[in-house]
């Protein structure tokens, strides 16, 4: 997507070489670090490898924890709003009704929306500049760039850096960070069933196909994402084109990524002579694993980091952003053995109670929603248990 003329990105280039603060990445969890930092009166310069920022379209869905985080910043992504999810499985069904309404929104306008947001607070942004190296020296770190349009090398110099270059971060690697496992998302958008209202999600179990699920997200009243998470990407695409041919729904364009998948908490700093290397977003597997979703938790992670950088070293939303982290990596070891039967199970064990504790609670406040939801239907907790001990081997050796 190229930017409007009316809200058009600078691309800065300054004389000078040296930054208080380089973000390497023009991520959403990059873009919103480089706004808080920047506000707070700190030097941020953000390097972004495209030449212009065209970040790729994706339908995504999240819950009002988003607008919480970001205010009017993200209200420009919003392009509808659900109040209500379908599960299906094995001919069950059951509906979850929302109390508060998860958003739709598109990933390209939240990006654009936010690196606005970060120039106006004072960052720099720096376009088709592409990482090559990083090296600690006498106390700072110098990072190397390819400049596409002038086909040089750029040299800058840095007090902190800030990865927020995804899953497979180049400056994570440099750093000595491993590459967290990723798995493939891919999604197509449909023409939205004739018998499906926009403010509805559905979401389908088919365990043969994906330990996760398939769902189908209105991004209006004509058009939605179907998609899913595969284990690989020719057994995805193979898997929702069939899909789709059962739903008798045709493509009208497909959108895919590599998803990070949480395995155990990543360390989110390296300290080099006293200069520092942060990570955020997927660049530290900030994801939600039991929905595969990123964008609250990179959000999260964002901010986490800039209060310790803010704060000399201390966070309090990383702590809970951890925990949140490990009670969703608890749930999807949980799941990710079940078989079709056990999906069947779940689906009829969703008594009005449990329902309704899912509607009030959300994905990001997932111990208060699992202590409700198991509060009101304690058959989930052996279920749950069961799923542990048969689930934890193949997550693990899918995701080492």
């Amino acid at each position: 997507m190229s930017l409007s003329p009316e809200h058009p990105f600078k691309d800065s280039n300054q004389s000078s070489h040296r930054s208080a603060i380089t973000v390497v990445g023009g991520s959403a969890a990059g873009f919103f670090a480089a706004y808080l930092l920047a506000r707070e009166g700190r030097a941020v310069d953000i390097f972004e490898q495209s030449p212009k920022l065209d970040a790729a379209e994706r339908t995504l869905i999240v819950t009002r924890r988003m607008k919480d985080l970001l205010g009017e910043a993200g209200s420009a992504s919003i392009v509808n709003e659900v109040r209500k999810f379908e599960l299906y499985t094995d001919g069950r069904a059951a509906s979850v009704n929302l109390a508060c309404p998860d958003l739709i929104i598109e990933r390209a306008k939240l990006i654009q929306s936010l690196g606005e947001q970060a120039q106006r607070a004072g960052a720099q942004l720096h376009l088709g500049r592409n990482f090559r190296t990083l090296r600690p020296h006498g106390g700072r770190l110098t990072l190397e760039f390819q400049n596409a349009a002038k086909n040089e090398i750029e040299k800058r110099i840095a007090d902190t850096v800030i990865a927020a270059d995804g899953s497979s971060s180049s400056v994570a690697k440099a750093a000595g960070w491993l590459q967290p496992p990723a798995a493939p998302l891919i999604q197509a958008i449909v023409p939205l069933p004739k018998d499906m209202p926009p403010d509805t999600v559905r979401v389908w179990f088919v365990p043969d196909d994906t330990p996760y699920f398939y769902w189908l997200i209105p991004e209006s009243s004509e058009r939605g994402a179907l998609g899913l998470i595969g284990e690989s990407g020719s057994e995805a695409r193979r898997h929702l084109e069939a899909f789709l041919e059962k739903r008798r729904l045709n493509p009208i364009a497909f959108q895919g990524a590599r998803i990070p998948i949480y395995n155990r908490w990543v360390p989110i700093e390296k300290e080099f002579d006293g200069a520092r290397v942060f990570l955020v977003g997927d660049a530290a597997a900030q994801v939600k694993v039991s929905t595969v979703g990123g964008i609250v938790t990179g959000l999260r992670g964002a901010l986490g980091v800039a209060q310790r950088i803010l704060n000399r070293g201390s966070s309090k939303e990383l702590r809970r952003l951890r925990r949140e982290l490990d009670l969703h990596l608890l749930v999807r070891r949980a799941l990710h053995d079940f078989h079709q039967q056990d999906y069947s199970q779940l689906v009829d064990s969703l008594n009005s109670p449990a329902k309704r504790s899912l509607g009030q609670f959300s994905r990001d406040d997932a111990l208060k929603l699992l202590w409700r939801v198991c509060l009101n239907q304690p058959r989930l907790v052996l279920m749950g248990l069961r799923g542990l001990l048969t689930g934890s081997r193949r997550f693990y050796t899918q995701n080492p």
